[in-house]
């Protein structure tokens, strides 16, 4: 296939360009990063990036926590309106095979077992807890503590910030899309990438790229809360796998299938930095007790649809891929 790659030159695009490349594909990059002039706001570029494309994986969008309403309006141009603009071009062009990065952020909190009331789903942390240290949600019944667990794709969706609801807009317009052509959208809902070429230290970054830079400077990891929040980190290579396999799979006609991609492999923000840190060799992570509002306490995926259905699986281990990321190169953007 000849495959549209927005965002082909960034982080995750770039690996999905290479993944596709080693499966006999032919990647085409659509990126800023390469041409000014390749934004997919602008109807008459997206155009003609489309000329004889058989499909099209969409990775780029403005990325981080948005957690407040100065960036809004960049964040819904950059996301919502681009792939608005991308998906019109598709349906007038005839390209009915869309790959979409998504992203676990939708869900909002994890999953969540009260012992008494079972699957319940707290609300949103309030300031004077987390200033107090209280960092676990409790029970919105009564009060007790809960047990975090993995989170299924049928999971109510509960963007809790700017980035995050138009990562949810984009799936929509994606479903829209798709039953309005007759097209095929599969959104790969990415938990925490990470590997080679992450930008070190921008606004954007996630939090392993924080660690490896301040590593990088001879400064300790910060480590917000107590470090024990679970997330999945999921290495770049296996996502870009993912994209692949989506891009090859007869998915449902009409309609928009989601798979949580990620490890399978929970671990702590605190035993990632300690496992970076002892792989750079120092200095040791700092657990500060800081945090930031609209972050979520724990979120981590149940990958084993795309396992079933798709074939995939993570081939990086936790261990092997800190090893690897300790020493790897990281963008200046």
């Amino acid at each position: 296939m000849r495959v549209l790659v927005t965002g082909g030159a960034g982080f995750i695009g770039s690996h999905v360009v290479e993944a596709l490349g080693a499966r006999g594909h032919e990647p085409v990059v659509f990126d800023v990063r390469e041409d000014a002039g390749a934004d997919v706001r602008d109807r008459d570029a997206v155009a003609r990036a489309l000329a004889g494309v058989d499909a099209v994986c969409h990775q780029a969008a403005m990325v981080g926590l948005g957690n407040g309403f100065t960036d809004a309006a960049e964040y819904v141009s950059r996301n919502d309106l681009g792939t608005a603009v991308l998906l019109t071009g598709m349906a007038e062009a005839g390209v009915r095979r869309l790959v979409l990065a998504g992203s676990m952020v939708v869900y909002g909190e994890g999953r969540y077992l009260c012992e008494w009331h079972g699957v319940v789903r707290p609300g949103p942390r309030t300031v004077a807890d987390l200033t107090a240290g209280r960092f676990e949600p409790v029970c919105p019944a009564c009060g007790e503590a809960l047990s975090p667990g993995l989170v299924g794709e049928d999971a109510p969706v509960d963007p809790r910030n700017v980035y995050a609801t138009t990562k949810l807009a984009q799936e929509h317009l994606a479903a829209a899309w798709a039953r309005s052509t007759d097209g095929t959208a599969v959104s790969l809902r990415y938990h925490n990438v990470y590997g080679p070429r992450m930008p070190r230290d921008t606004p954007y970054a996630g939090v392993a790229s924080f660690f490896r830079s301040a590593l990088a400077r001879g400064e300790a990891p910060h480590v917000f809360e107590d470090g024990a929040q679970r997330r999945d980190f999921v290495h770049v290579r296996d996502v870009a796998a993912a994209n692949v396999a989506a891009l090859e799979a007869s998915s449902p006609v009409g309609a928009l299938t989601v798979y949580n991609t990620g490890s399978g492999e929970p671990h702590t923000v605190g035993a990632m930095a300690r496992a970076l840190a002892a792989a750079y060799g120092g200095p040791e992570p700092v657990v500060t007790g800081e945090y930031r509002l609209g972050d979520v306490r724990h979120i981590t995926a149940d990958s084993s649809r795309l396992r079933a259905e798709l074939g995939w699986k993570a081939e990086t281990g936790f261990e092997d891929g800190m090893r690897e990321f300790a020493r790897a190169r990281l963008r200046d953007e």
